[in-house]
């Protein structure tokens, strides 16, 4: 018998978490070959960040193997904010267990209760894959009002 939980019943991380989703945002690097200012770092940051208003971390399995991690902010256009899906991420061997789609629908649910206007989540052009998993959960890489191809822009400073 497994230890490893098949339910992904996902929950709302607390400050008390941020070891929990430093290390899962930390290995989303890792495995991707992307920079991370490591663990210790990301878990002082989110420490401070999921007790305030504007970040939000969903963890997802028992013990937690997914982390959707999202950043709140206001925008003209909308009457209630913006969710930006900062980062979604599942371990390697418990991906197609349905983790990333249940943290995903709590995502749309809370934010439709608290009265977020949109969300936005920023795919590379060549993750195919993820494209498609965005897309069976309702999301569009298109203009809804032109069809016109969404692109991201960034600029690090």
């Amino acid at each position: 018998m497994s230890d490893v939980s098949a339910d992904p019943s996902p929950r709302r991380a607390r400050p008390d978490d941020a070891e929990t989703v430093a290390r899962l945002l930390h290995d989303f690097n890792t495995e991707f070959e992307t920079p991370s200012p490591g663990t210790a770092v990301l878990s002082r940051r989110l420490r401070s960040l999921l007790g305030g208003p504007s970040t939000i971390a969903y963890l997802a399995g028992e013990p937690a193997a997914g982390v959707a991690l999202v950043t709140l902010r206001s925008n003209v256009w909308y009457a209630g904010p913006v969710a930006l899906l900062d980062e979604l991420y599942v371990q390697p061997d418990r991906r197609g267990h349905g983790l990333g789609a249940a943290m995903i629908r709590l995502l749309v649910a809370e934010a439709r209760a608290t009265g977020v206007s949109a969300i936005e989540i920023n795919v590379d052009a060549g993750d195919v894959d993820a494209q498609r998993f965005y897309e069976r959960h309702g999301f569009s890489g298109t203009d809804p009002d032109t069809g016109e191809r969404a692109f991201y822009y960034s600029m690090e400073l």
